[in-house]
């Protein structure tokens, strides 16, 4: 903590403000948040990165949950059955965790980013509306292994995105509209958060002389994101899911091939 300069620690908090927006509208923050934190600290190894990500997300997450739960229609019952089990899958990925090598982590979100713009992109009524009816058993179930396990797993193991993926998951499996989604998305989102935040603090990776004032920043953002989407809409989330998918890809391209 020591070598921090001023000037890495306010751009520490400006990017804890716009991921914990980010976070609240569509998902993604750790994607500003895990590589202004390996930029601040050059030296950090990955999972400090990870675990110290957790810990600042989970009160901005958990702010933009309460916001959405009491203006939209969300399913608590099934949001805490998907966040459950996400937190017990998180624990398992947050156990590997120590060993992801910073080398292959940005391909792989890459990779993934790009999987997921594609599809929005060519389905362009997806998460407009939602679909009549009840939802199946079956398609409950496919939720839960699909989005809450599997998710939940790739939450503690990388973390980076989760949100995104988490409302593209519900979108798909459950065909919610964007806004709905996304509420749901943050309670499943603060179930793993702190499943792999219970890891990465028995690990001892998590710098928590920093985290509590990134905390402030990122529930500041959050609170603001998680209101604009409940004003705007569905249309609104997703425009800014695709400009923010485009702009990290570009950015982690930067990252991984540009001199």
């Amino acid at each position: 903590m020591h070598d921090l300069t001023l000037t890495a620690a306010v751009l520490l908090c400006l990017a804890a403000a716009l991921a914990g927006w980010v976070d609240a509208v569509v998902g993604g923050g750790g994607l500003l948040q895990v590589p202004a934190l390996l930029i601040a600290f050059p030296h950090l190894a990955p999972a400090y990165a990870l675990g110290t990500n957790k810990a600042v997300g989970v009160v901005g997450t958990s702010a933009a949950a309460v916001t959405y739960a009491r203006r939209a229609p969300v399913d608590v019952r099934l949001a805490v059955r998907l966040g459950s089990t996400a937190a017990a899958a998180a624990v398992v990925g947050a156990f590997f965790a120590a060993g992801v090598d910073s080398a292959v982590l940005r391909p792989v979100i890459m990779v993934l980013l790009l999987a997921v713009a594609a599809f929005v992109v060519l389905r362009p009524q997806f998460g407009q509306r939602p679909a009549g009816g009840p939802v199946s058993r079956r398609r409950v179930l496919t939720a839960v292994v699909v989005v809450g396990a599997g998710i939940g797993f790739y939450d503690g193991l990388l973390g980076p995105g989760t949100g995104t993926f988490l409302v593209i998951g519900l979108v798909a499996v459950l065909s919610m509209d964007m806004v709905t989604a996304s509420a749901t998305a943050k309670v499943v989102n603060v179930g793993t958060n702190l499943g792999a935040l219970a890891m990465f603090t028995y690990q001892g990776t998590v710098l928590w002389a920093l985290a509590p004032v990134l905390a402030l920043f990122n529930l500041a953002g959050a609170s603001v994101g998680a209101r604009m989407a409940l004003k705007r809409g569905s249309g609104f989330v997703r425009a800014v899911l695709l400009v923010v998918v485009a702009a990290l890809v570009g950015k982690l391209a930067l990252d991984q091939w540009g001199t």
